[in-house]
């Protein structure tokens, strides 16, 4: 099987690294001198600093070279060009193919999960999304880790699952792929106001009433959007959430973290070399929250900040204000 990964990120190069083992795969990088390195020195210094890459692995800036062979086509393109980056690969790809997200994100404007988008620019192909704590440093340097293959096709979710999978990088399935899309994108938002916690300094305890009301966050949107809530409380929410919410190698808690010191969030973004989803997805959750009638006290805050109308400092006395939410029993 031919595989294609599209996007020459930390993760997008990990999950070549992994499927490469079993399939020959070749990685589209929009910057050629990222596919030069790969290709030449088996390394791609810029994403993923200190890691090898197999030597099998190919890379290419050429778009329809990547994709006019492709039996399994991955994306691994930030949201905000996974659109932009399917309709140049319509006239390319291969009818029928799997299409498999790695996108953590909610299109601006359409509000539209990435599998959506799969669907509406290339009918006819299954549709998945790949999700879970899944730190790709960690996973590089041959940690344990395990994910989630969601598609509501299972046979099609088993087939994927034989390829991805990979000595110590475990994959389950699951139909639910609305429940680990929105957990996926959400736990970025929650991350972030984790990390203004850690930089605020206000604590451990502080920081867990978050991170658990921010899992009744997302719960609460996905299943008014048709998710199980079961699946929130699986890999694709609490476990993702939770990596996010705590690893120093998270974009989005550092983002977080940095607005707490004070930094402005044009200067910390400025200095980043990879997309930090939630920034964005701070935004589209609250559109989301409108358009269901959910509350999302969380992430209402967190949208003020990035918004800049609110301080990190006053976004942590919001949340300290009473509310109408009792705790499950």
């Amino acid at each position: 099987m031919n595989v294609t990964v599209l996007g020459g990120g930390s993760w997008g190069t990990t999950v070549a690294s992994l499927t490469t083992a079993r399939n020959p795969t070749v990685l589209w990088a929009r910057d050629g001198d990222v596919a030069r390195e790969v290709n030449d020195e088996h390394t791609n210094s810029k994403y993923l600093p200190d890691h090898r890459l197999p030597r099998r692995l190919r890379a290419t800036d050429d778009l329809e070279k990547a994709v006019a062979d492709a039996d399994l086509l991955i994306v691994g393109v930030p949201s905000k060009g996974f659109r932009s980056v399917l309709e140049e690969v319509q006239r390319w790809v291969r009818p029928w193919i799997p299409v498999v997200s790695l996108t953590k994100g909610i299109e601006r404007g359409s509000l539209l999960r990435m599998t959506q988008i799969v669907e509406e620019l290339l009918p006819g192909h299954p549709a998945a999304a790949l999700t879970g704590p899944n730190l790709a440093r960690e996973i590089m340097a041959g940690q344990a880790a395990a994910s989630v293959i969601a598609t509501g096709d299972l046979s099609v979710a088993v087939a994927l699952q034989s390829v991805l999978r990979h000595k110590l990088f475990r994959v389950y399935t699951n139909h639910d792929v609305i429940g680990c899309e929105v957990g996926g994108a959400l736990k970025n938002v929650i991350a972030i106001a984790a990390g203004i916690a850690e930089g605020l300094g206000v604590g451990d305890n502080t920081r867990a009433a978050v991170i658990t009301r921010g899992l009744a966050e997302l719960t609460r949107l996905g299943v008014a959007m048709g998710a199980e809530a079961q699946t929130l409380s699986g890999l694709a929410g609490m476990g993702d959430l939770i990596a996010t919410c705590i690893s120093p190698q998270s974009r989005n808690r550092t983002v977080g973290e940095q607005l707490g010191k004070g930094r402005s969030l044009e200067e910390i973004l400025s200095e980043m070399h990879m997309v930090a989803e939630g920034v964005g997805t701070a935004v589209t959750t609250l559109e989301l929250a409108e358009r269901y009638g959910v509350e999302l006290p969380i992430c209402q805050e967190i949208y003020k900040v990035v918004m800049g109308e609110e301080r990190p400092i006053d976004a942590y006395r919001g949340l300290a204000q009473p509310g109408h939410e009792a705790e499950p029993g």
